[in-house]
């Protein structure tokens, strides 16, 4: 695949193909022909919830951009219940500012949706294997994603979700929190994305112990990326908070050594251009 990402003017007001992020999982994405917003983090919703606490959740960045002054987006993707990625605190003022704005949720998580985002908002219920067409020219390939195990509800719906993004003639796929597993592989070699997103913090017993799951490690990640032939990798999930992130200079080092995949680290509220190689 011939792309490259670089920095471009614009944040998320740039013109063209271009991705943002605004920490933690959250992205802003603009295919040329439509504007995705997946994950937006951009309260204290968690610093609030664990003051105090062993694990107080504090940032480490600042919102690149707050929920009053983000522009609106065509669609909004969430990958899963936990909080940093289901914020009342970003969602619900999203929601309340543009009426009409479709959300797209695991299915299994509907009624937590509904509290979150509120209970007039425009939801869509996905589980992994659906592939949806909400907007004209916008296709979006529902991911499974295992936050360390793969889990689902009584129904068998996944509780924990990603997303392959097929817009413009882009191909890109978000696959939330989760470890390698197979069938992630299988998802991802089927959707063939040319952008992969991949949280690089990691996973171990103490975090989990806590009540804190993990994710690919930064290796587990970029040996992803190659499996799935996608040009480049964005990692994300670190910088957040102190207790569940990596080295940024780790990134960095794997960007240097790695051959047949771009490895980037972003910048919070910085545009990656998507351009022809």
């Amino acid at each position: 695949m011939t792309l490259r990402l670089e920095h471009a003017p614009g944040g998320l007001d740039g013109d063209g193909a271009g991705l943002v992020w605004l920490g933690q999982a959250g992205f802003w994405i603009d295919t040329g022909s439509h504007r995705v917003l997946i994950d937006p983090y951009l309260s204290d919703s968690l610093a609030e919830k664990y003051r105090g606490r062993k694990h107080a959740h504090v940032r480490m960045m600042p919102a690149p951009v707050t929920v009053e002054s983000l522009p609106r987006p065509d669609l909004v993707l969430v990958t899963h219940g936990h909080t940093d990625h289901m914020d009342p605190g970003t969602l619900g003022p999203l929601a309340a500012r543009f009426a009409d704005l479709p959300f797209v949720v695991p299915d299994a998580e509907r009624a937590l949706a509904e509290a979150r985002i509120g209970a007039g908002a425009r939801l869509i219920g996905v589980t992994a294997g659906d592939v949806i067409a909400p907007l004209e020219g916008l296709e979006v390939t529902v991911l499974p994603a295992a936050h360390e195990e793969r889990v689902r509800d009584a129904r068998g719906r996944d509780r924990f979700l990603g997303y392959g993004i097929a817009s413009g003639g882009r191909r890109l796929a978000h696959p939330g929190d989760t470890v390698p597993f197979e069938a992630l592989d299988r998802a991802l070699a089927a959707f063939r994305p040319e952008i992969v997103l991949f949280p690089v913090n990691g996973r171990d017993p103490g975090r989990l112990a806590d009540g804190i799951p993990g994710n690919m490690t930064l290796a587990e990640a970029v040996a992803l990326a190659r499996r799935t032939g996608a040009a480049a990798m964005v990692a994300h999930h670190w910088g957040m908070f102190a207790f569940n992130t990596c080295d940024p200079a780790d990134i960095d080092r794997a960007a240097a050594s790695t051959d047949g995949v771009a490895v980037v680290r972003p910048a919070p509220g910085i545009r990656l251009g998507i351009a022809a190689a």
